[in-house]
């Protein structure tokens, strides 16, 4: 039997902050909500669920540095000048990036919780 992904969540500490931050910044619709604790967003095959963290982690710091995943967003064209409108609106960017052999050009930023995404735009 194969399987397939459907959904990723990510357990966050302002779920209105990021909703508004991966609609605004990548267009992604919201697709089902519970106001401040829970959002879906559609990214292409696979959602992004943003769910409200457990109490005891509500007055912590997001750091970032807590996961070792990576959402990864396709960008059919134009990342040079989409990076640059990110940084332009605040969005921590890293440089423009490339490896022998692979065929993208990628750049990785951070939303406004230190959660790491790459922008990988194929040749």
């Amino acid at each position: 039997m194969s399987l397939h992904m459907s959904r990723v969540i990510l357990y966050v500490r302002n779920v209105s902050l990021l909703s508004a931050f991966y609609q605004k910044h990548f267009d992604l619709p919201v697709v089902e909500e519970i106001v401040g604790e829970w959002v879906v967003l559609r990214a292409g095959a696979v959602e992004l669920a943003l769910h409200l963290v457990g109490e005891p982690f509500r007055g912590q710091l997001p750091t970032g540095t807590q996961s070792n995943a990576k959402l990864v967003f396709t960008v059919p064209s134009g990342l040079p000048e989409l990076r640059e409108r990110l940084i332009h609106d605040g969005v921590r960017m890293r440089e423009l990036k490339r490896y022998d052999g692979f065929p993208l050009l990628m750049c990785d930023g951070e939303d406004p919780e230190g959660n790491v995404f790459q922008l990988a735009q194929p040749d």
